[in-house]
């Protein structure tokens, strides 16, 4: 008899241990978003108030739980505050819009530098002779758990919402790219069928950038996203949410796939630009 008192009462507090994060995340949630917050979410994701009600919804929320699950650190003597930590939640979480997933959950830290930082480098020439060097870089996606983010250019790309540069949903993009098992530029999609047209499509779009970058040509698409397939998933999906115009009528099938993986039409959000903006010479001519 007190051997199943012991056990019942070992299981009751294990079942509170594991509960508990649960019961914090449910009570955080259960909370309306301080509308401090929004007016900074509104002043830094300039599509923010033209999304429906619906999705502002569920974008506050799931910055909610960004915020409540995941550690920011400052690094370079950069002191974190509020406005960094809900711009870099609120651009990242666009991301999960409509999809019902889990809040990247094999993120738990994001460092933000002041600006772009320094990380070293291994080359290795045909010679096989290796050289090594520091590079300077934006942003990066580590596979332990970590995004790494330069302050300066998150809000580069807060205050420009038509670039196709964005240095949070490209790095968050990662994130979900790696929820798969890979970085290799297909994220889980959940069925045979959908990784098929999935292959086919960005292979091939994938291939045409290649050709672009090597002529030097204009695209809708940055260049660097011909540098492996994870960079163009990255770039795409910058593209997607910053262009979506440009990439719809020059790129449709692969922004038919964004949009079946995404679940949202940035159209909706954004003006259409001028007839003479889409048909700049060299955007997408294989398409």
């Amino acid at each position: 008899m007190e051997a199943l008192i012991l056990f019942a009462a070992l299981g009751a507090g294990l079942a509170l241990v594991f509960g508990l994060p649960k019961w914090r995340l449910k009570r955080v949630l259960a909370r309306p978003i301080d509308p401090a917050w929004q007016a900074i979410l509104a002043r830094n994701i300039p599509i923010y108030t033209r999304m429906s009600g619906d999705l502002r919804e569920q974008l506050d929320k799931l910055v909610q739980q960004f915020l409540h699950q995941k550690k920011f650190v400052g690094c370079a003597g950069l002191e974190v505050d509020d406005e960094m930590r809900l711009t870099i939640a609120g651009q990242a979480c666009l991301l999960l819009l409509n999809r019902h997933s889990r809040v990247f959950p094999a993120l738990h830290t994001i460092l933000v530098y002041p600006t772009a930082f320094k990380v070293p480098r291994k080359h290795i020439d045909a010679a096989g002779v290796v050289t090594e060097a520091r590079q300077d870089l934006l942003g990066e996606s580590w596979g332990d758990g970590r995004v790494v983010l330069s302050w300066d250019h998150v809000q580069g790309g807060a205050h420009d919402w038509t670039d196709g540069q964005n240095v949070v949903l490209h790095e968050f993009a990662h994130q979900l790219d790696s929820e798969s098992g890979a970085n290799n530029g297909a994220p889980y999609l959940g069925s045979d069928t959908s990784y098929r047209s999935w292959s086919e499509v960005l292979s091939r779009d994938f291939a045409n950038l290649r050709v672009d970058a090597m002529y030097r040509q204009h695209s809708v698409m940055d260049h660097y996203g011909a540098t492996s397939p994870a960079e163009f998933f990255a770039v795409a999906t910058e593209t997607f949410f910053e262009k979506p115009w440009q990439m719809s009528e020059r790129h449709s099938a692969l922004f038919a796939e964004l949009f079946k993986y995404y679940r949202v039409d940035p159209r909706a959000w954004q003006a259409q630009p001028e007839a003479a903006a889409e048909h700049e010479s060299g955007y997408g001519h294989w398409q």
